[in-house]
């Protein structure tokens, strides 16, 4: 609980280096313009003040992101329960930001709301309707220097938050081969490790300038995994032989500022049988510590990929268990599509911290973690 109250204080100083490179690319502004870097010790009343103004069922809010329909939905579960996030899918109706209507939403929020989104261009893009389309990772990595796609995404980025926008689920580091329609396919820029690297730093960079946060998928690497987690189990190479290929642009990029997403994925050699990364304690372990990849220990917040709309999880686990299991393997933020289960989510998960199941230290961490990731501690 110290390392992570020393890890927070980062949210209360502001700057940082600009001259980044993809092993140690600088640390982001948070959403708020707040930087993200460690370097002074938490005053204790900072973080403890944070905390109070929440119940136990409002921490837990807190490390909870869910996919909303519209202003209406994303208003009653921000007010109702005090959810930390809301995603816009490709089922939400645009005028939450096109029309103003985010502004109330965020208003019934005690502390800053994420406002996520995956945007990452080609076929995953939410909101080309709104700014344009962009070009596949793929596409962008064939066409255009490191350099170039920065400025691209600078432009991107301001639009993203011009929306109201605060988070975006990318980009995407996974190293494929694969072909441009299969499930990661184009999304990767390359199938050199480098090269995503150095593109996804790029992007970081841009997002970071502009005050949008960004988040690295799918840990440990799904570019070489077996098939579809949104259509059923997906099982990865063995994890000595992800070392030199899929781990790679998380090494370089762990300390970016970046978020990491944490995929659905059965890796033999790291993850117990049928118990997929997204819920592992030992992926988490493995990321959190980064020993086990050569990396630096990762800071940041972990989030997972959506446990409520994709079978790799939801054939194994109800939402509330899904939810529950990866907050305690180590998860600091889990993600789902639809609001409806919040109520019975939040339930359980004030029975599994009355239980000791999930310790109320570890929520406190994790709450500190997404804070000072969407800069909600500004007068520390």
């Amino acid at each position: 609980m110290l390392a992570v109250l020393a890890a927070v204080a980062t949210a209360c100083s502001s700057g940082g280096s600009d001259d980044a490179t993809p092993s140690r690319a600088a640390a982001p502004e948070s959403t708020t313009g707040t930087s993200t870097r460690a370097t002074t010790s938490a005053k204790p009343d900072c973080t403890s003040g944070y905390l109070a103004q929440f119940s136990t069922r409002q921490k837990l809010a807190q490390l909870l992101t869910v996919g909303v329909t519209g202003e209406a939905d994303a208003a009653n579960v921000v007010r109702t329960e005090q959810v930390g996030g809301i995603f816009v899918g490709g089922w939400t109706d645009l005028a939450l930001l096109s029309s103003g209507q985010l502004d109330q939403v965020k208003q019934a929020a005690k502390v800053p709301l994420m406002v996520t989104i995956d945007e990452e261009g080609g076929r995953v893009s939410r909101v080309k309707s709104l700014i344009g389309a962009a070009p596949s990772a793929r596409e962008t990595a064939q066409t255009m220097t490191a350099e170039q796609f920065h400025d691209a995404t600078l432009t991107r980025g301001r639009a993203l938050k011009d929306l109201g926008v605060t988070v975006n689920f990318a980009p995407d580091v996974d190293v494929s081969a694969q072909p441009d329609d299969s499930v990661i396919g184009d999304r990767s820029f390359s199938d050199d490790p480098a090269v995503v690297t150095r593109y996804a730093d790029a992007y970081i960079r841009a997002m970071r300038e502009v005050g949008v946060g960004t988040v690295l998928k799918h840990f440990p690497g799904h570019g070489s995994g077996s098939g579809d987690s949104h259509r059923g189990a997906v099982r990865t190479p063995p994890l000595e032989s992800m070392q030199n290929v899929d781990l790679v642009p998380f090494r370089g990029l762990v300390d970016s500022g970046a978020g990491v997403m944490v995929g659905h994925l059965d890796v033999p050699g790291l993850t117990t049988p049928d118990v997929p990364a997204s819920i592992s304690p030992q992926a988490m372990a493995l990321l959190r510590e980064g020993s086990g990849y050569g990396a630096a220990p990762f800071k940041g917040p972990i989030f997972t990929d959506d446990l409520g709309g994709m079978a790799a999880i939801t054939n194994r686990l109800s939402i509330a268990d899904a939810v529950e299991a990866a907050l305690v393997a180590g998860a600091d933020n889990a993600l789902w599509i639809s609001t409806d289960a919040v109520p019975s989510v939040l339930d359980q998960l004030e029975q599994a911290v009355a239980a000791g199941r999930l310790p109320a230290a570890r929520v406190d961490a994790s709450v500190l973690r997404m804070a000072a990731f969407k800069g909600a501690l500004p007068h520390c």
